[in-house]
């Protein structure tokens, strides 16, 4: 079936939609919310903040950074009107919702929607449904989330617990913690830098836990975050990378936890001392305070494969046990043992570890057959530099980076919108099931060697309800790294990934298709590949992009167009009367 609806259906669609929106408003005025939804306002605005003693303004949410949490159960419906105070465009995207049929509130600028502009606002609506756990959301243009974030807790609903033992403290708000980064300048004016010349960014002044950089950054004896907790009790703890370009390995010195969920899907329990986590992935771990009393470094450093300039700093937490109010006991800090820097072996040894829960009442639906395959590979590419330009990339070229060879250009009206009303020539539909030329993907590639890609806004095309597998193929082209890949509008299967050139006669034999983890941010590993499996039963246009956010700027994304289903049940619902126009 096509995409969009024919005229008829559209407009009969269209005038039910608005007659349900007029009734929504009237019960709103008249009578108490519905117990089942939830009203959150958000205030695109900067707020004046300090932090390495240096005070600038900083966009923010509601003047909060981090940002304000959204805390719904499963089941419920949301309702967030989201006002731009600020001179530059903005939009927001619930990473991680699964955004069933309701793609107009997905977020990203020019794929499901055009910005909402100075001074004008939008109300994302949209269903919590079959999911649970720890997810975020952040701005989805140019680099605004680098302080436009925060969580998106849904609990389960009412009456139904969590699968895992009950600890004793769960503070949404207070145990929330935040691993980003601080930049002194404007994140918005580097990547412009960036795009102008074609070189690699400035990094980062600092990394932060909960906003604030810690004891080992200079002018911050104060900007340290101390969480208190009680001897003998057991918390629950959900961590989100907000960073813009960083991997990062995560420890609290002399504890070790348990992790039970990854991007808001329940995992079996896993004990380590050390987490990896990725831009855009959430881990929700338990923790219990079973040391002497003391005060704890909680750090945050990064975990590294790239070739180029990064920030080498350590952001620091304290974990600091309560004593009664009369001790005069002394507290040392004590520090924890993170990971060196490169340590791939342990990155991909605390990935590897996960599992589904897979239980009677969360079972692993992995797809068996296949009906659907991609085969992309991942890259860093050097354009050649455009006569009478300056570039700053390797050898006098421009970075960029691309899927299939082929980097993502964003259009000037949103995809979703191009597809529902068929605009033409807004996008193409012939991406590139594998590469338009293979090779060894994993070998050296030589200085002099072609690495320009083609400039492209391509999507895949994938029919309702298709059994996908996803082969991500990480390349050396521009030296090998690992991107953490982020797919909007699903949960995918991660039921396989290995070093070197994925083997479909040898590596498929080894998948999980029992219990393998369900993700929405998934590593590729550096000179290697990662298999993904999912249902494309969700129809519209969704992006799929590395959530470093410098390779995003560089081309690394595509979309998927997941065809309507037969009847209105199973196909895109009209846009709201509020899209912001293009």
């Amino acid at each position: 079936m096509a995409f969009f609806v024919n005229r008829k259906l559209f407009l009969c669609g269209w005038a039910a939609f608005v007659l349900s929106l007029l009734l929504l408003f009237r019960d709103a005025q008249c009578a108490p919310p519905r117990r089942n939804t939830k009203y959150f306002d958000f205030h695109v605005q900067y707020h004046n903040t300090t932090r390495l003693c240096k005070s600038k303004p900083l966009l923010t949410v509601n003047g909060q950074f981090p940002g304000p949490t959204i805390a719904v159960n499963e089941g419920d419906n949301v309702i967030v009107k989201v006002t731009n105070h600020v001179k530059h465009n903005t939009t927001i995207h619930w990473h991680g919702v699964r955004q069933f049929r309701t793609g107009w509130a997905d977020g990203p600028a020019y794929i499901t929607q055009c910005p909402i502009q100075e001074g004008q606002s939008y109300t994302y609506r949209f269903k919590i449904s079959e999911q649970r756990g720890t997810l975020l959301w952040h701005a989805h243009i140019t680099w605004q989330r680098a302080s436009v974030h925060g969580a998106f807790i849904i609990y389960p609903k009412q009456g139904v617990p969590f699968p895992l033992p009950k600890p004793d403290f769960e503070v949404p708000i207070l145990l929330v913690w935040y691993i980003g980064e601080w930049w002194n300048g404007d994140p918005d004016a580097v990547e412009a830098e960036t795009l102008r010349f074609g070189g690699g960014p400035n990094v980062s002044d600092a990394y932060t836990i909960n906003g604030q950089p810690g004891l080992l950054y200079p002018c911050s004896d104060k900007d340290t975050f101390v969480q208190r907790v009680d001897a003998g009790k057991t918390y629950l703890l959900r961590l989100i990378n907000a960073a813009l370009n960083d991997e990062l390995f995560f420890a609290i010195a002399n504890h070790n936890f348990t992790v039970v969920e990854a991007d808001g899907c329940y995992t079996k329990p896993y004990t380590t001392d050390c987490i990896m986590i990725a831009p855009g992935q959430t881990i929700t771990i338990l923790m219990k305070a079973d040391q002497p009393a003391g005060r704890y470094t909680m750090a945050a450093r990064p975990y590294v494969t790239a070739s180029v300039p990064f920030d080498e700093t350590t952001a620091t937490a304290i974990l600091e046990y309560k004593v009664p109010a009369q001790s005069s006991l002394q507290l040392p800090i004590i520090m924890p043992d993170l990971p060196a820097m490169r340590d791939t072996h342990y990155a991909t040894k605390f990935a590897t570890h996960l599992r589904s829960l897979n239980s009677r009442e969360y079972p692993s639906n992995v797809p068996q057959k296949i009906d659907h395959h991609l085969f992309l590979a991942v890259s860093l590419n050097l354009q050649d530099c455009p006569a009478n330009s300056i570039c700053k990339g390797y050898f006098g070229g421009r970075f960029s980076a691309s899927i299939n060879n082929q980097s993502f250009i964003h259009p000037k009206t949103a995809l979703l919108q191009a597809a529902y009303y068929n605009i033409s020539g807004v996008f193409s539909k012939d991406f590139p099931s594998r590469p338009p030329h293979e090779y060894n993907y994993t070998a050296p590639i030589s200085a002099a060697q072609n690495m320009n890609p083609n400039f492209s806004t391509g999507v895949a095309v994938i029919p309702y309800n298709a059994n996908v597998e996803v082969i991500l193929q990480g390349t050396s082209i521009m030296g090998f790294e690992n991107h953490p890949i982020h797919i909007h509008g699903f949960n995918v299967y991660v039921v396989g990934q290995g070093f070197g050139n994925y083997d479909p006669n040898k590596d498929a034999a080894s998948f999980n298709l029992v219990d393998p983890p369900l993700r929405n941010t998934i590593g590729v590993p550096t000179a290697g590949w990662v298999a993904l499996r999912f249902k494309a039963d969700n129809p519209g246009m969704w992006y799929m992009h590395c959530h470093l956010e410098i390779h995003t700027t560089w081309g690394l994304s595509m979309a998927f167009l997941v065809q309507n289903g037969t009847g209105p049940a199973q196909s895109v619902l009209p846009p709201p009367p509020d899209l912001p126009p293009c």
